[in-house]
């Protein structure tokens, strides 16, 4: 195994080691869109990978796991499910999520970029929710997507969504909407400022949420509105396009590269999706693009 070229910087770590105890929070109803993504990626799983016998029960790696919001899922519909992902916090907080529903959930902290499974050990591989933009370098993409492909077996199937960034690139938003969660202890307000950078193709994200503040302690302090604990959170992203995921993907050994868009998949991002050959194929581009 080649070593990885331009890991992900430690601040990505950070980032999500950091939220880990609230992302569900980032959702309006977290238990709601775990069944929704399941059965979205499950759609797509099975109309890619024949088991001949109709059973789901393929072995699946979700190599950017973070508190479970795929894995979870995809476990409860009967798949074998294996978790990693670069935060320890998070896989921590979904094994034992796992754990509470009585699912079966391998989890281990790993880089996508040196995955720690032997080759060929799964059906299908995951790298859900806009993560694989992280890694800002091609060499840093190409080593990921050489690593996944490396893990599937002949004729297993990548899935990788992303933001629907051919858009964002030409719109530049500077913000995202404010998504808001309903709960007994009030509500969480959750949304993100972008700051994009020359090149045009990456930007800086500050995430913001809003927690209800522990209560007041006098009738005064009742009267004066709400009071808000606000986190901040900083990362960035490669906006990457699809024309250049293609690329990207077919460079790192897979082939039949299809986007699946939202309206057809019922998947809350674009998915593409693209299988390791059943044939051994010669991988070239790993050092430049």
């Amino acid at each position: 195994m080649k070593p990885p070229t331009d890991p992900p910087a430690p601040t990505v770590r950070h980032f999500y080691d950091d939220l880990a105890a609230e992302y569900d929070l980032i959702y309006a109803d977290w238990e709601a869109s775990i069944a929704r993504q399941a059965a979205a990626l499950s759609a797509l799983i099975g109309g890619t990978v024949d088991s001949g016998n109709g059973s789901v029960a393929y072995d699946v790696l979700d190599c950017a796991c973070g508190i479970g919001t795929q894995a979870l899922g995809l476990a409860a519909l009967g798949y074998r499910v294996t978790g990693s992902d670069l935060s320890p916090v998070a896989v921590t907080r979904a094994a034992r999520e796992a754990a509470s529903r009585g699912l079966a959930l391998t989890v281990t902290a790993a880089d996508m970029t040196q995955l720690p499974f032997r080759d060929g050990s799964f059906d299908v591989v995951v790298c859900a929710d806009n993560s694989l933009p992280h890694l800002l370098t091609p060499q840093a993409v190409l080593a990921a997507l050489g690593e996944m492909r490396r893990v599937l077996r002949p004729g297993g199937v990548l899935l990788l969504s992303t933001r629907p960034y051919d858009r964002l690139r030409r719109e530049r938003p500077a913000s995202t909407p404010p998504q808001v969660r309903e709960g007994e202890e009030g509500r969480v307000v959750t949304f993100q400022l972008w700051h994009w950078q020359p090149d045009g193709e990456r930007y800086d994200l500050e995430h913001f949420q809003l927690l209800p503040d522990a209560p007041a302690e006098s009738e005064g302090e009742k009267d004066s509105g709400d009071a808000w604990n606000v986190r901040t959170r900083r990362t960035s992203y490669w906006a990457l396009s699809q024309e250049q995921l293609v690329e990207f993907t077919t460079r790192a050994g897979l082939r039949e590269p299809v986007w699946h868009e939202p309206d057809e998949s019922d998947f809350f991002q674009p998915v593409l999706v693209a299988r390791r050959p059943e044939a051994v194929a010669k991988v070239t581009g790993h050092d430049h693009i």
